[in-house]
């Protein structure tokens, strides 16, 4: 019987097309529709997105509890009646709220797209926000806000972006408990008709679609107009804090999270592709130089991680891991000698190679299947991107050179705009 040999496969770089089956067009009242189509399943995926995230809202919480409340109740229907429907036609809905935008996700079964979408229609820009309703949903916020106000990872993640982008402003405003006791119906009525105006949202339809699709999406959505309520937003300004290194002490914690990171540009810029590649070198991915120095050689955690991360008016970098109190300092020093050893030595070739072939099958991964492709063209589109954008990346992945990762490390890893974050 012969031994078994761990031998490492050879690994064979390949080139990918970044092909997109995209069909584009507007409803009469001039909502944007992207369509998707493929797939062999029938199942469909609709998407409606408005420009109605975080960064819209003058209180915390208003978004989000605007958003959530969408299917608490409308004219139509009551909350019981409403998810009865949902239940009987197997559609599901997922809202969400975020920094940018918000909106809902519908998934449902072909033969079912009529009635998914009047479904749609009714909750979107019909939605009575009732107070009882409205009342239960700010008590349980308020519940999760606690139980999650003792771990020392949401408390060490939100101080961080209060602390990069400014407590004035939305991306670094930090919620506390006073705020669940503002929400009055009145209150999201108003945030929601301003926001979600049929005419100004997009619609990103993937999967099996059928041949009347175009015409069910202009008899539900295509007739609906607003009235237009002439607004003057307040534009925040991104003020950093003065303070670069703060520890949070959080009593009884066995367990300090780390937080290291700044601002940063976004997806718009033409460096934000080089910018990704370096950083799944530093700790992007599970054989990245963070994983293998303080999980593998030092033991430290089990896991650390670098994203580099797009929102409308600004990017970020951060660095996260949890360790144990008594080596905090020591991986913090750990994660500033291999960022300085990006600032001064070259990455290898045979490096740049292992990371440019573990990208590139992760950006086709992103086209894997109607929705993923769907997913993947939002995170363009919301930049104003094109889909050229995908390309780009692609040929970064293939061409970057040392020089020009020597060249953004010095860009965008100084020490001076760096900010470093402990809880525990």
């Amino acid at each position: 019987m012969s031994s078994f040999q761990r031998i490492q496969p050879q690994v064979h770089p390949f080139d990918a097309q970044i092909d997109i089956p995209l069909k584009s067009l507007a409803l009469s009242n001039g909502a944007r529709l992207y369509m998707i189509e493929a797939g062999t399943e029938d199942v469909i995926r609709i998407e409606c997105i408005f420009r109605a995230g975080m960064i819209k809202e003058h209180l915390p919480l208003l978004a989000s509890s605007t958003n959530m409340m969408l299917t608490e109740g409308s004219e139509r229907y009551t909350s019981e009646e409403l998810n009865a429907l949902l239940d009987y036609y197997g559609i599901f809905f997922n809202l969400q709220a975020e920094r940018d935008t918000a909106g809902l996700t519908a998934y449902f079964l072909s033969r079912y797209f009529d009635k998914a979408l009047e479904l749609l229609a009714e909750v979107l820009f019909s939605p009575v926000f009732p107070a009882k309703e409205l009342e239960k949903l700010m008590k349980k916020r308020l519940n999760w806000f606690r139980i999650n106000r003792e771990k020392v990872q949401n408390i060490a993640s939100e101080r961080f972006f209060e602390s990069i982008f400014g407590p004035g402003h939305p991306y670094g405003r930090m919620v506390s408990e006073p705020d669940f006791k503002v929400m009055t119906p009145s209150l999201l009525r108003d945030f929601h008709s301003r926001l979600y105006r049929p005419e100004e949202m997009a619609v990103i339809v993937s999967g099996k679609i059928p041949g009347s699709a175009v015409d069910s999406l202009e008899k539900h959505f295509g007739g609906l107009r607003s009235e237009k309520i002439q607004t003057i937003e307040k534009q925040s300004i991104i003020k950093g804090s003065p303070v670069r290194k703060e520890h949070i002490k959080k009593k009884g914690a066995v367990q300090t999270a780390i937080r290291i990171g700044a601002a940063t540009i976004n997806k718009r810029h033409p460096d934000y592709p080089g910018l990704k590649f370096l950083n799944v070198i530093l700790g992007g991915y599970f054989g990245s130089r963070l994983m293998k120095n303080i999980r593998e050689e030092k033991g430290y955690t089990y896991g650390i991680h670098s994203i580099v991360s797009s929102f409308d008016k600004s990017g970020f970098r951060m660095i996260s891991t949890d360790v144990g109190r008594e080596n905090a300092g020591k991986a913090i020093d750990e994660i500033t000698k291999e960022i300085n050893i990006l600032l001064t030595t070259p990455v290898p070739a045979d490096e740049i190679e292992v990371v440019s072939n573990y990208m590139a099958g992760e950006l086709v991964r992103l086209f894997d299947g109607p929705m993923s492709i769907a997913e993947s063209f939002k995170s363009a589109w919301e930049f104003g991107l094109d889909l050229s954008y995908f390309s780009t990346i692609m040929h970064t992945i293939r061409t970057i050179t040392p020089e020009e990762l020597l060249k953004l490390a010095n860009t965008y890893y100084t020490s001076g705009d760096i900010y470093e974050i402990t809880a525990g």
